[in-house]
């Protein structure tokens, strides 16, 4: 609501006389929000946001502008602004009272820029976007993107603002790589086979949260000795294995991750992920 006030004068042989003063108020028939579909991003992940403009008005506004800072801030002890989330192109759709229409016009991805949006009278009009997280969207604990659009456009008094929150991924994200040595070995010959457990998540991988490891090794081996993070496992204890079909499976509650930890470059700005990891060493001779 704007409320605003004005005056009128009267000037004769040099005199000058004024009128009472009048106040009214312009009230506002647009507003805006802005929700994004997922409430939470992962490193390159695509988040799909929507721009919901209601008129309760009896005119239709048109030649709207969406402006979306996409989420630009400015790092802690930076002078230089990263801006953390990328448009995807040709991802915006438009619904006009609930009917897909033709999508309006992007002029700018950075800012992102969406002109010729119209708005009904006592209706409404959604438009949709895509953006991708980038090198600058920040992870870990306590980390959140906030983009702001701005609307304006004609007959809007003052610009409307619409702001969405998204806080990074939280969880377990494994991985795992396999590794031999040697590659070229003799018959009855001793193989070391090492597993590299990569956590990329926030959150420690725990006993309680029973990961299972499971080969089946192939030429099956005897003699079979295993260590995790450099300690050794016992049969039945740690592990079951079976030297007819040469499958290893860890025991229950055996094996944890640490978390990932996550950096910001203090000249690029960029974020990046060192993984927690884990280390599981099998060998044995080849079985004759």
């Amino acid at each position: 609501m704007a409320v605003f006030s004005n005056q009128a004068t009267l000037s004769y042989n040099g005199n000058v006389t004024g009128s009472n003063i009048i106040t009214g108020e312009i009230v506002e028939v647009l507003s805006a929000a802005k929700t994004a579909v997922t409430g939470d991003y992962s490193a390159n992940g695509e988040t799909a946001f929507v721009i919901s403009l209601v008129n309760t008005g009896s005119s239709d506004y048109t030649d709207i502008t969406v402006v979306d800072n996409l989420g630009e801030y400015t790092p802690e002890n930076s002078q230089t602004s990263v801006v953390p989330l990328t448009y995807v192109p040709d991802s915006v759709t438009c619904y006009v009272n609930g009917v897909k229409s033709t999508a309006p016009t992007v002029s700018l991805t950075d800012p992102l820029k969406i002109e010729n949006i119209t708005v009904p009278a006592q209706g409404n009009t959604l438009i949709i976007y895509t953006a991708k997280a980038n090198q600058y969207a920040p992870l870990g604990e306590n980390q959140s993107i906030t983009n702001t659009a701005t609307i304006s456009g004609s007959g809007i008094s003052s610009d409307i603002q619409a702001q969405s929150t998204i806080t990074p991924e939280t969880g377990i994200d494994l991985a795992i790589t396999k590794a031999v040595s040697p590659t070229s070995v003799p018959e009855n010959g001793k193989l070391t086979y090492t597993f590299t457990i990569q956590n990329f998540g926030s959150t420690e991988a725990e006993l309680s949260d029973n990961v299972i490891f499971r080969d089946t090794f192939n030429p099956i081996l005897t003699g079979l000795t295993a260590t995790f993070n450099g300690q050794p496992w016992t049969a039945t204890t740690n592990y079951t294995y079976s030297q007819s079909t040469g499958e290893f499976v860890s025991a229950d509650n055996q094996i944890t991750v640490p978390s990932a930890t996550y950096t910001q470059d203090a000249q690029t700005c960029a974020w990046s992920v060192e993984p927690g990891v884990s280390t599981l060493v099998i060998s044995g001779n080849i079985s004759s």
